[in-house]
C-alpha cells in the first residue's frame, strides 16, 4: 500500500471564498470534524502580517495568534500546518516549534520568488518545522526550469517535508499532470514527499488525483482537498469524496460521517452567502490560464455575453494573468467597451421627442406586474415619454434603453425603438439612437455602466429635471422579488445585493438639487433616501 496522506485545506483555501471570516465557532467545528475524520494534515489558515487577525478569521496575523486563539488542542497523530505567501510575514518572527505550535509551514511563491523562497525554507526548517515547498502555477515552469529548481531544493532543502505540484488555476489536464509528476518523481530526492494541490475549474480535480495515485512510484504522496470542495474559484478536490475513494481502493480508514456533518452544520450555511463551484467564468479562466478573479470581476458586472467575456479574457497580458489587478481589469474592461461615437445628433433628436413631456422610466422589478394596467394608461398619455430600462415587454414604451447586448438583440428583433451604447453596436437604423459609451459611463467621477445611471445622466443633460420611476424595486437575494420575469435575472450574492442597493441610493442622493424622483411603485431605494 502506498504511503498516501490527505491534507485538508478547508480553513485556508476555503477562506478565500468568505474572506476567511468563518467566525470562531465555525472554525472550531470544522477543525473538530476534520480531527474526527482522521485526515492526516489539517491546514488551519494563512499567516499574513499585514492583513491577518488575532482570532475569528483564518487569515492570522502570526503563528502565535493561531496557537493562542485556535490551536488549543492537538489530536495525536494529526499534523497542523499553515500557509504563508512569500514576502507576507517576517519569517524571523516565527516561533520555534514545540508541542503547542504548528507542526509545519507551507511556503507558496511565484516563479520569480523561487530562489528567495528557498532561503525562507532554511529558516523554517532551522526552527524545527516541517517545510512544504509550494511552487504556485507549476505549469508555468519549463521542464528545464522545474528540474533545475528541484535540484536546488534537493541540495539546499534536503529536509523539506514535501515538494508540491500546484495547479493554481485548475487548468491541468491529465497529460500535463502526468508529464510534471514524472519529472518531479524522477528528479526529487527520495526522502521528500510529492504533493498535489488542485483547483476544479475544469472539473478534473478528482480524476487527476485518482490518476496520480496510479503513478508507479514508492515515493510518499500528499493530496490536498477541502470539505465540500470549498475553495477559490471553482473550488478544490472534495475531501469527503477523495477519502471515500481511498477507503474503497487504498485500504484507508477515514471516517466520512464527520465530514458530512461539517457540511450539514457549517458549510451549507456558509454557501448561502458565498458561492464556490463550477461556472462558465471559471472554465474560461482555466482555458485562458489566468486567475479566476478576472473572470469573476467581469462576470459580476452582468454586462457581457459569454462570447464577449471569452474575448475580453483573451486580451489579458501574459504577465498580468498570475495575480488579479483590479485597476488593470477596470481599464481593460473600459477599453474593451470604449467604441467612440459622435452622438450629438442623437441627443438633439431625443431632446426634441422629450420636449414638454413628463418622463417615466420603467425597470424590470416585480412590482410592475401589479401596476401594469395603471402604467399602461400612464404611458399612453400624449404628454408622457416612456423608456423601458433593460427589458422590452409587458408595457409598450416609446423606447427601450439597453446597455446589454442580449436586451438590444431582443428589442431590435421585435422592431422596438431602442436607445443603446456604442459598446454594443455602432450601426444605427430606423428610430434607434446610439450614445457614446465612454462619455455616459462617467458617473460622479467614477466609471459605471449601470443602465439606470447612464440613462439618467443622458436625460439630465437634455434638461430633464424630474423622473417618474416604476419597477425600481431594488435588488434582493430572492430573484422573484427583484424581477417580474426570471429570464431577466442576474443572480447576485448577499454582498453584491447590498452593494448594488447602496450604489443606487448614493446615486439618487447625488442628484438631489438637480433632479427629483417620483416612485410610482414600491422601492427599497425610496426607503434609503
Amino acid at each position: 500500500m502506498k504511503n498516501i496522506r490527505v491534507l485538508d485545506c478547508t480553513l485556508r483555501d476555503g477562506g478565500c471564498v468568505n474572506d476567511f471570516c468563518f467566525g470562531q465557532a465555525y472554525m472550531d467545528r470544522i477543525k473538530e470534524g476534520l480531527e474526527e475524520s482522521g485526515v492526516d494534515i489539517i491546514e488551519l489558515g494563512y499567516i499574513d502580517g499585514a492583513k491577518g487577525a488575532e482570532a475569528g478569521r483564518t487569515q492570522f496575523i502570526s503563528d502565535a495568534a493561531i496557537r493562542n486563539s485556535f490551536l488549543k488542542f492537538k489530536k495525536p497523530g494529526v499534523k497542523y500546518v499553515a500557509m504563508i505567501d512569500y514576502g507576507k510575514f517576517d519569517i524571523d518572527q516565527l516561533l520555534p516549534r514545540d508541542e503547542t505550535t504548528l507542526d509545519g509551514i507551507r511556503v507558496a511563491f511565484h516563479k520569480k520568488d523561487r530562489f528567495q523562497a528557498i532561503e525562507w525554507g532554511k529558516k523554517i526548517i532551522a526552527k524545527g518545522y516541517m517545510m512544504f515547498v509550494q511552487p504556485m502555477l507549476t505549469l508555468r515552469y519549463s521542464d528545464r526550469e522545474l528540474i533545475e529548481f528541484i535540484d536546488m531544493v534537493n541540495e539546499e532543502l534536503p529536509q523539506a517535508e514535501a515538494f508540491y505540484i500546484v495547479d493554481s488555476f485548475g487548468e491541468m489536464r491529465l497529460n500535463d499532470l502526468t508529464r510534471i509528476s514524472y519529472l518531479v518523481d524522477h528528479n526529487l530526492a527520495p526522502q521528500i514527499t510529492m504533493g498535489f494541490h488542485s483547483h476544479n475549474n475544469l472539473q478534473l480535480s478528482f480524476s487527476n488525483a485518482v490518476s496520480l495515485l496510479s503513478h508507479e512510484t514508492t515515493r510518499p504522496m500528499i493530496i490536498d482537498s477541502s470539505v465540500m470542495g470549498m475553495g477559490k474559484g471553482a473550488g478544490n478536490l472534495n475531501t469527503e469524496l477523495f477519502t471515500d475513494h481511498l477507503n474503497l481502493y487504498h485500504q484507508k480508514n477515514y471516517a466520512i460521517k464527520p465530514l458530512l456533518m461539517v457540511i450539514d452544520e457549517v458549510l451549507n450555511q456558509v454557501s448561502v452567502d458565498f458561492h464556490w463551484g463550477y461556472s462558465v467564468d471559471h472554465y474560461l479562466s482555466a482555458i485562458h490560464s489566468c486567475t479566476p478573479s478576472y473572470a469573476e470581476h467581469f462576470f459580476n458586472k452582468h454586462m457581457l455575453t459569454i462570447d464577449r467575456l471569452d474575448t475580453l479574457l483573451g486580451k489579458i497580458e501574459e504577465h498580468k494573468k498570475i495575480s488579479f489587478d483590479k485597476a488593470y481589469a477596470e481599464q481593460l474592461y473600459l477599453d474593451f467597451n470604449r467604441i467612440p461615437f459622435d452622438d450629438t445628433a442623437n441627443l438633439e433628436s431625443l431632446k426634441a421627442q422629450i420636449d414638454g413631456k413628463s418622463v417615466v422610466l420603467i425597470a424590470s422589478g416585480h412590482s410592475i406586474l401589479e401596476a401594469r394596467d395603471r402604467l399602461s394608461e400612464l404611458v399612453q398619455q400624449p404628454d408622457v415619454f416612456s423608456i423601458a430600462v433593460n427589458h422590452d415587454s409587458l408595457i409598450p414604451t416609446d423606447f427601450v434603453f439597453a446597455n446589454r447586448e442580449n436586451i438590444y438583440d431582443d428589442a431590435t428583433e421585435k422592431g422596438l425603438p431602442t436607445l443603446y451604447l456604442s459598446s454594443i453596436n455602432t450601426e444605427q437604423s430606423g428610430k434607434n439612437l446610439i450614445f457614446d459609451y465612454a462619455k455616459w459611463t462617467e458617473i460622479n467621477g467614477k466609471k459605471s455602466d449601470s443602465a439606470f445611471f447612464v440613462i439618467t445622466q443622458i436625460l439630465q443633460s437634455l434638461g430633464v429635471s424630474k423622473l417618474m420611476l416604476a419597477g425600481f424595486d431594488g435588488f434582493d437575494l430572492d430573484l422573484t422579488k427583484t424581477y417580474y420575469d426570471l429570464k431577466l435575472a442576474r443572480p447576485k450574492t448577499k454582498e453584491q445585493v447590498e452593494q448594488k442597493n447602496k450604489e443606487t441610493i448614493d446615486f439618487l442622493k447625488s442628484k438631489s438639487g438637480v433632479m427629483s424622483f417620483e416612485f410610482l411603485t414600491p422601492s427599497k431605494y425610496q426607503e434609503g433616501l
